[in-house]
């Protein structure tokens, strides 16, 4: 679901930053939207840890600027800046009980003790915490304390919340259960939420825009069901789910991988493709020709996920995966199809495939 306000709450632009001989971010642009939820996604060591201290002013640009809400972030400390840090880690005091972690930056800043009570409330209700606002973090489930991490940060009513692997630490089950909280909590309070992630599958579920980053650049930044069905390139389609690579060339108009061929915008010359493997399709000897690309494969190693296989298939000189119902028979021996649409032309930096 796109952000319900284009405008930019936070610009960050063309950021560098080094350690030592070490370039981990590289001229990085990008905007977030007020009331967003974007997802910062890579691999370990791709820049996006280091992107979050830079918001948060934990460490200092090399060049460029940050801003948000018409300010100029980067030159304020961190804790001038109108943004609040929930970490892997929640760092929660255990000698306090839920209610005094939540309400300890409160107290730090001389609020009130009457303004302190009725905004700790407030916060410990927004993550459902209520009922254990007296027990020690030792009492509670690690899910109950990310909720108590996430109303610290929150208490201080923050225009952004950075969020930096928090559900990490969970355990599978608990996890997706609060990535549908998370999301639901950032609609809720309205915010601008940046989080950052290595797991594709949890950044396709939560975000309303992910910022892939490689190596210190950003290699696509989209929607999840845009960088999924179009990728950009072949980094960005294998990085994102599953996908088939397909390396040929283009000519005149035609796609040529192997002996397939296909209808092709592209200009001339050497092209690579991602092939999503539930666009692979099971077909029978008999069926007339429509437009679709044929391939005769052989089946492999098939994987069973619940309602549906995973199936290795050797086509040509080729090896691709094709994702069928459970409930299909495979032979040994299977004939295949695939829409030219579903070929979606990527760059690739090391095949030298091209892309509009």
């Amino acid at each position: 679901m796109p952000a319900t306000d284009t405008s930019a709450l936070l610009s960050i632009r063309s950021v560098t930053k080094r350690f030592g001989r070490t370039t981990v971010l590289r001229g990085l642009s990008l905007d977030v939207a007020e009331r967003e939820f974007l997802t910062v996604l890579g691999e370990s060591g791709s820049g996006k840890t280091t992107l979050l201290r830079l918001i948060a002013g934990f460490e200092p640009l090399d060049s460029g600027e940050i801003w948000m809400a018409g300010e100029r972030l980067d030159t304020l400390p961190p804790y001038r800046r109108n943004v609040n840090t929930v970490f892997q880690q929640y760092a929660l005091f255990p000698h306090l009980d839920c209610f005094e972690n939540v309400a300890y930056g409160l107290r730090v800043r001389g609020v009130p003790k009457t303004e302190i009570e009725a905004r700790v409330q407030d916060a410990l209700a927004m993550v459902k915490m209520t009922s254990w606002t007296r027990s020690l973090p030792a009492k509670i489930s690690g899910g109950q304390q990310q909720r108590v991490a996430l109303a610290r940060a929150l208490v201080n009513r923050p225009r952004l919340l950075l969020l930096d692997e928090p559900l990490s630490a969970l355990d599978a089950n608990l996890r997706r259960q609060m990535q549908t909280e998370l999301k639901s909590l950032q609609r809720e309070v309205g915010i601008s939420f940046v989080f950052v992630t290595h797991d594709q599958e949890e950044a396709m579920a939560i975000s309303d825009r992910i910022a892939l980053m490689r190596a210190g650049t950003l290699e696509q930044v989209a929607s999840p069901e845009e960088i999924y069905a179009r990728p950009k390139t072949a980094y960005a389609a294998s990085f994102i789910g599953q996908t088939n690579l397909l390396h040929g060339q283009v000519q005149g108009g035609r796609a040529v991988v192997g002996s397939w061929e296909w209808p092709c915008s592209q200009p001339d010359g050497p092209a690579t493709f991602s092939l999503r493997p539930e666009n692979l399709l099971l077909a029978s000897q008999e069926q007339p020709g429509n437009g679709v690309v044929r391939l005769h494969a052989r089946v492999h190693d098939q994987v069973f996920q619940g309602a549906a296989r995973i199936v290795r298939l050797q086509c040509e000189e080729v090896t691709l995966t094709a994702r069928v119902p459970a409930s299909e028979e495979l032979r040994e021996n299977e004939i295949f199809v695939f829409s030219p649409d579903d070929a979606v032309p990527v760059k690739d930096h090391h095949a030298g495939g091209q892309q509009e």
